[in-house]
């Protein structure tokens, strides 16, 4: 399986967008394509549309070139890969974090083997799962005009102070859990607490949602316990602090051994290209789809094009241009490695798949 999601990951709404992304939408986060010579920017030409485009294309040039396949080829492509729960106006929970891989598995389109293509030119064979928690801070609901007369806890500031202390531990979080080609980093994401309308009262509670990277050495349920830590040693930090977190999400982290045959296949093809040997990245933090895929038992491995340089653009490229931004040359040069890949393994019997990776047939 050649797989690629295709949702993005903002929408090019300024209603929704705006103000988070910045003061206004720039051109790379508008869903229309401009082409800067070998350049096209748009929202998504990188990730995943870019790649999605190179999947595509590379199926078709096996299809049309009559390649003698042994096996099935499969090009997939599913939305809901991007870590997002529903939009504003939506009332499902589910409609990110591999929603569309999961379902497509369950309607029976299953494989040997899976190549995902994300960015990043290497060949990855694991990478982090993630947790989400709603960490709730209390406080006390009072009026500005009684602040100096009544017990006064604010849990807005109180939640500040949470926050803060959370992205300080994140830090060595990560430390503890650096090994493999992933060092699992954590985020305070949003914070939401009060009346916007009316800006005389305090809250009694703030809530601050976190996303927590884990390793794949790391269950969900490891990680929410050594949270759960972190807050009671925060607690014992600010006297008289109310907090709790509850779990809300839990996709665990994955990997395919180095030994298995789509690694060893998609490696070789990068040393075909390169002419050297294949360049582990570490410190990864990122999640996609092929912890759906590795999660049901299909041995996965993601290649993709790395983010387009400050040398290849006029412009700077910042985290916004690199997702929306997307090189001909690179999509070309994974094309190829794509075909490569998929030739090289459905070319050949299952027999000699498990013989290649020392298995019983």
């Amino acid at each position: 399986m050649l797989y690629a999601p295709i949702d993005t990951l903002t929408v090019g709404e300024e209603s929704e967008d705006l103000p988070w992304i910045g003061p206004e939408l720039r051109d790379v986060m508008r869903p229309q394509a401009t082409v800067y010579d070998d350049l096209v920017t748009g929202l998504g030409a990188s990730n995943p549309k870019g790649h999605a485009a190179c999947v595509m294309m590379a199926a078709e040039a096996i299809s049309l070139a009559g390649a003698p396949l042994t096996g099935d080829l499969v090009a997939a492509f599913g939305a809901g890969g991007m870590p997002t729960n529903a939009r504003p106006a939506g009332t499902r929970s589910n409609t990110g974090q591999g929603v569309g891989c999961s379902f497509l598995l369950e309607q029976g389109v299953w494989t040997d083997y899976a190549l995902i293509a994300k960015p990043g030119w290497t060949v990855s064979w694991d990478e982090v799962g993630l947790v989400w928690f709603e960490v709730t801070v209390g406080g006390t609901h009072t009026y500005v005009g009684s602040r100096h007369r009544l017990p006064y806890d604010n849990a807005i500031a109180r939640a500040g102070e949470v926050a803060r202390h959370l992205e300080e531990w994140f830090v060595a979080y990560a430390d503890r859990h650096t090994g493999g080609t992933v060092a699992p980093q954590g985020i305070v994401s949003s914070v939401r607490g009060g009346w916007p309308r009316m800006a005389a009262v305090t809250p009694a509670a703030c809530t601050l949602r976190v996303d927590l990277c884990v390793s794949p050495d790391t269950t969900p349920m490891q990680a929410k316990r050594e949270f759960t830590a972190a807050l009671e040693a925060i607690q014992d930090k600010m006297p008289g602090l109310d907090v709790t977190a509850e779990m809300i999400l839990g996709i665990p982290g994955t990997r395919t051994g180095p030994d298995s045959w789509i690694f060893r296949s998609a490696a070789a093809g990068w040393e075909a290209f390169e002419g050297r040997e294949h360049e582990v990245i570490h410190g990864n933090s990122g999640a996609t789809d092929a912890n759906i895929l590795r999660g049901h038992g299909i041995p996965t491995v993601r290649v993709g094009m790395p983010k387009v340089s400050a040398a290849e653009a006029s412009f700077e490229i910042d985290f916004a241009r690199g997702m929306n931004t997307v090189s001909v040359r690179a999509m070309e040069k994974l094309t190829r490695h794509l075909i490569r890949t998929a030739v090289d393994t459905a070319t050949r019997s299952r027999a000699e798949l498990h013989e290649l990776e020392g298995e019983p047939q």
